[in-house]
């Protein structure tokens, strides 16, 4: 079986299961696909930050920017042979792609959103991403045709093996309960949750223990960003330096179903090639010591 078809046909079974299942699994012998996004390396080219993902010890990748303008990832203007070429390139270092970040979609109509949304799955397709993340919109009055169009979407993301998820990520998403109201509502078996414990901090100002809203919940994650929260508001800091507590958040998000999948570090502590080298390390052993005792 080639690679494409097995990340197809994992896709297309865990879009079948029920929704507690880790959506975008590319071996059922390694519950928890350890990764590291892109966007700690965003003032240097992507292959730095492939190079080193890969160098740390991580398997598995995530696209989120890397320079201005998201030059390296997927969006709406990325054409379906511009995400082929960025899926091999991380292939080419034997890191698979459980998830990538999509971006913006028009949002004038309905219409205009699903053609944004239907080229989001076809380069996610191209590039052999599992897992299609949006990061919601701040402004009520936009969340109707933006939950709308996702929703007319999950069929033909399906068909494609792809999951999509929404993360919290501030204004109409920014909480548990939020994110839960939103997913209940447009009611798809293939849009789901993609936790985000700093961002419960962050977008709370530091008030809302993520370890408190992961019970919030239940039946909703299928993958999550490893990132962590310091004071004064910042999430630019290496997972397990921060106020997160990570062993709490997995554990109870653990109980509330989600028992496989991606773990993928988001956000490191800035720095020279050399420090988020060293920074991506310390968070691969913090991550690969979590997911040992989960």
């Amino acid at each position: 079986m080639s690679r494409k078809e097995f990340m197809v046909r994992s896709g297309a079974a865990a879009v079948a299961a029920v929704s507690t299942s880790a959506y975008g699994a590319v071996n059922p012998n390694e519950p928890w696909q350890i990764g590291c996004y892109i966007r700690p390396w965003n003032q240097f080219e992507h292959n730095v930050a492939l190079d080193a993902i890969a160098e740390a010890g991580f398997k598995y990748t995530g696209l989120l920017t890397t320079k201005p303008n998201n030059q390296f990832g997927i969006n709406v203007n990325t054409t379906p042979d511009e995400a082929a070429a960025i899926g091999e390139e991380c292939r080419r270092r034997g890191l698979a792609v459980p998830s990538a970040y999509g971006g913006d979609i028009l949002l004038e109509s309905v219409e205009t959103g699903i053609a944004g949304m239907r080229r989001l799955i076809d380069n996610c397709a191209a590039a052999q991403v599992a897992n299609l993340m949006m990061g919601g919109v701040g402004t009520p009055e936009l969340a109707e045709v933006y939950y709308k169009a996702i929703g007319e979407s999950c069929g033909y993301a399906e068909d494609k093996g792809i999951g999509i998820s929404v993360k919290p990520h501030g204004g109409t998403n920014a909480t548990g309960p939020q994110c839960r109201a939103l997913l209940e509502k447009v009611n798809k078996k293939n849009f789901r949750l993609w936790y985000d414990p700093g961002n419960i901090y962050y977008y709370s100002d530091g008030t809302l223990n993520p370890v408190d809203d992961a019970a919030t919940v239940d039946g909703l994650v299928v993958g999550m960003s490893v990132k962590d929260y310091r004071e004064p508001k910042t999430v630019d800091v290496t997972p397990g330096t921060g106020m997160v507590d990570f062993a709490g958040v997995l554990a109870r998000l653990k109980q509330g179903g989600f028992t496989s999948g991606p773990l993928i570090v988001e956000c490191l502590q800035p720095g020279t090639e050399s420090e988020l080298l060293a920074e991506a390390k310390k968070a691969f052993a913090l991550v690969t010591s979590l997911a040992s005792r989960n």
